[in-house]
């Protein structure tokens, strides 16, 4: 058998390998600095790191099952209780809105940094930034030198005459292997064999040898240049697309979530509204039930008061509903449990409105917006591409070369003595004329195609940008002059239903009704303009590339603004001026409007 002496031998060359795998934290550490680097050349204040996926909680052999169980009971099995048809439906629904010790109230900045931590999406967004790092690292490591090794042990027999005659032999190639910049690969080998023959008993028995062998393949025509460097420079490019992108992403989903959140308060608003109305026509159902009982109101007149406030009551439950339903997809959302009791708080940003003219805001779209810097640059890509595919069309000229130094074969054991005066060498060129280039000819014509293609696209893209930033600044502008005529509306109305108060003996019902319906919409109207206000400039904001974000997720106010929050900017307010103020409780506790 091999002697341990020999055996360690191979041992040197087999146990350093395994010190180079690194674990997954190394990885990790790694990961982090490249997306640290590339958010660093965006200023972004905000880079992703990478954490380790927790254990599962028990082991399972489920995800091995290869006939997972599925239930589906048949309807017999079944159960179904019917609901009672004179129960108190109104009592059954304000429950929904009971929250037991409280519901936890989300203030804008705390949305927006919940989302960032636990919003799918975000984290989605994330993971998509990280893979871009995890494959520009994956080709950055094909391009240096890799370490292989390769042991393979044999056992091989002859026989005569029924003795056979049996050896072991031991193979181990250790190799390092380079691509080179410009096209070729050179690689190192160091290949040790060491056979032993079993049982015969002669001279010879162990033999080993080794041998250093040096190889170069190098293009000089196709494949050459950059070309060969494509797919590093595609996946370099590749990650700083992805960091834009993210970037993007991330104002984006602000807006989006601010959007979410503003849409909350504005049925907040519209239930306060209701409730408001609700109120005013209990009264006027009441006082006309007196007139009715004193005989100077008809009953028919009277029963307008009751219809109108039944179709209220319906309106606020709807409202309360739509409410509810608003309030558990946003926390899906933002990734919340169902069942965590949440509500948002009147409180709100102020933005000032931009001061810009078309041509700045023009300006300011095709200089920021990352989203069109991503879209020139891919331009380049493809123009890239035509390169390469004109390159494919040459014909092959390839250099090759190889060197080896063999130990000394007349030892039988030669350990590490090579011999300089066994050296072997060979250097050829190998010329391929470009006969058959048609599939190539048509991948050339593919891709100045897809070139011309994508130059209009980014043309295209580039006037959508244009748009939607113009777009963008006449919706600041009209939701300002849609708030201020809903503002007025709203005091008008309020001046119709106070005269008709003065004089109600002498109004007709349905006119008082008209009234109220009237200053309800035109409340509702003014809400809803003032959401809109609130969406227009920040995605004016979105739209122009101005719009920032810190590294908690928070609104960065530029120069020459100053956000508050906690409370509405004095032009635009949140309340309702005859009744105080939205309730901060739950809409759904109030059932009645009282």
């Amino acid at each position: 058998m091999l002697t341990a002496r020999r055996l360690a031998l191979l041992a040197l060359l087999i146990i350093p390998l395994s010190a180079c795998n690194r674990g997954l934290s190394d990885l990790d550490r790694e990961i982090d600095r490249l997306i640290q680097t590339r958010s660093g050349e965006l200023e972004s204040t905000h880079a992703p790191g990478v954490s380790e996926a927790a254990p599962p909680a028990s082991e399972t052999n489920a995800r091995l099952d290869t006939d997972p169980s599925t239930q589906n009971p048949p309807g017999e099995d079944l159960s179904f209780r019917p609901a009672e048809e004179g129960r108190d439906v109104e009592t059954a629904l304000s429950k929904y809105g009971e929250v037991e010790g409280g519901a936890r109230i989300l203030t804008l900045a705390g949305t927006w940094t919940t989302a960032q931590r636990s919003a799918r999406e975000f984290l989605n967004a994330e993971e998509e930034y990280i893979l871009a790092a995890i494959r520009l690292l994956i080709e950055r490591h094909r391009w240096s030198p890799r370490l292989f090794n390769d042991t393979s042990v044999t056992l091989a027999g002859q026989g005569d005459e029924g003795r056979y005659d049996s050896a072991v032999r031991v193979l181990n190639e250790l190799s390092v292997t380079q691509k080179l910049p410009y096209g070729g690969d050179v690689a190192a080998r160091w290949v040790v064999d060491a056979t032993e023959n079993l049982r015969r008993q002669a001279g010879g028995r162990y033999r080993q040898s080794s041998e250093i062998a040096l190889d170069a393949s190098i293009p000089l025509m196709r494949g050459a240049g950059n070309t060969a460097r494509e797919s590093l420079i595609q996946q370099e490019r590749s990650l700083v697309y992805a960091a834009r992108t993210f970037e993007r992403f991330r104002r984006t989903f602000l807006v989006d979530i601010a959007g979410d959140y503003f849409a909350l308060q504005n049925t907040k608003a519209q239930i306060a509204n209701q409730q408001r109305q609700l109120k005013s026509l209990r009264y006027n159902a009441d006082r006309a039930q007196e007139l009715v009982t004193a005989g100077r109101l008809s009953k028919f007149r009277a029963s307008i008061f009751e219809n109108d406030l039944l179709r209220g009551r319906n309106s606020l439950e709807s409202l309360k509903e739509r409410y509810r339903l608003q309030l558990d997809r946003f926390k899906v959302r933002l990734g919340l449990s169902i069942d965590e009791p949440i509500d948002v708080a009147d409180d709100a940003i102020d933005i000032p409105e931009p001061d810009a003219t078309l041509g700045e805001v023009t300006s300011a779209a095709l200089a920021y917006r990352l989203d069109l810097q991503n879209q020139r640059d891919q331009l380049d890509d493809a123009r890239r591409a035509v390169d390469n595919a004109r390159n494919n069309t040459l014909a092959d000229l390839d250099l090759s070369a190889s060197a080896s130094i063999p130990t000394d074969p007349s030892l039988n054991d030669a350990g590490l003595q090579f011999d300089p005066d066994e050296v072997g060498y060979s250097l050829g060129v190998t010329y391929g004329l470009p006969l058959d280039r048609e599939i190539e000819r048509l991948q050339l014509r593919q891709a100045i195609i897809d070139e011309q293609r994508s130059e209009r696209d980014y043309s295209r893209f580039r006037d959508d940008v244009v748009v939607g930033a113009r777009a963008a600044l006449r919706a600041v502008e009209l939701a300002r002059f849609q708030y201020e005529i809903s503002v007025q509306q709203v005091a008008i109305n309020k001046e119709r239903r106070r005269e008709q108060e003065l004089r109600r003996d002498e109004v007709d019902p349905q006119t008082l009704i008209d009234a109220e319906n009237d200053l309800l919409q035109s409340e509702n109207a003014r809400d809803q303009a003032l959401t809109d206000l609130r969406n227009s400039i920040l995605n004016y904001l979105v739209a122009t590339g101005q719009l920032r974000v810190t590294g908690e997720g928070l609104f960065e106010p530029l120069p020459g603004m100053k956000p508050t929050e906690g409370e509405a900017p004095d032009e635009l307010p949140m309340e309702n001026p005859d009744e105080g103020g939205a309730p901060t409780n739950s809409p759904a506790e109030n059932p009645d409007g009282g």
